[in-house]
């Protein structure tokens, strides 16, 4: 007697085929989104007014995370409009500009970039009152950052590294400034004089 063979239900294969190609289909879509093939991909996860939460994949080195950050640093400098990096505006009401104020935190764990936990980590405070579980959700929050960029009316900067937001004021005990840069100011238009 042969012993019967398994079959797998249709619905089944059909799911699982799904479920694949879904993944598939998300992380080619990453790849060939990027704006520019000589930066990683990513896709913007949250996003609530200036804070921003960016997905890399996992796989992605520091220097091509720098490239992303440089990449963001000559937006910046050139027309301050990041509208063309996948990012909604940060500041849509005010009068000087859609992109007045931006704060980009990177990671490559998307757990992070989920809008639920990031949600929750935007609305936090720092208070006294402060639970442990809070205090170490923020902490770990942080602690998972890969890279980040701000842009404000001071300047800009880049940093690859953890960010040690909550657990000191001192941020670069745990950063590595890729760059921190003033905005230049227009000098006086050069006039020469033809004889």
């Amino acid at each position: 007697m042969k012993p019967k063979k398994r079959r797998i239900d249709p619905i089944v294969k059909m799911g699982l085929g799904i479920l694949v190609g879904g993944f598939c289909l998300i992380a080619f879509g990453m790849y060939l989104s990027r704006p520019d093939r000589s930066i990683p991909p990513y896709s913007v996860g949250a996003q609530k007014g200036p804070l921003v939460a960016l997905h890399i994949p996992s796989w992605t080195s520091d220097p091509e995370i720098e490239s992303l950050l440089i990449r963001f640093g000559d937006v910046g400098r050139r027309t301050r409009d990041f509208a063309q990096m996948k990012i909604r505006p940060t500041t849509p009401q005010d009068p000087r500009g859609r992109y007045q104020s931006i704060q980009i935190i990177i990671f490559s764990d998307p757990v992070w970039t989920e809008p639920d936990t990031f949600q929750r980590y935007a609305t936090s405070e720092i208070v006294d009152s402060e639970t442990p579980a809070d205090k170490d959700f923020r902490q770990q929050f942080e602690a998972h950052v890969r890279a980040g960029y701000r842009a404000d009316e001071g300047g800009q900067a880049a940093w690859i590294g953890p960010w040690n937001r909550s657990q000191s004021k001192d941020r670069t005990l745990t950063m590595q400034w890729v760059f921190q840069e003033p905005w230049q100011q227009p000098g006086p238009a050069s006039t020469s004089s033809q004889e």
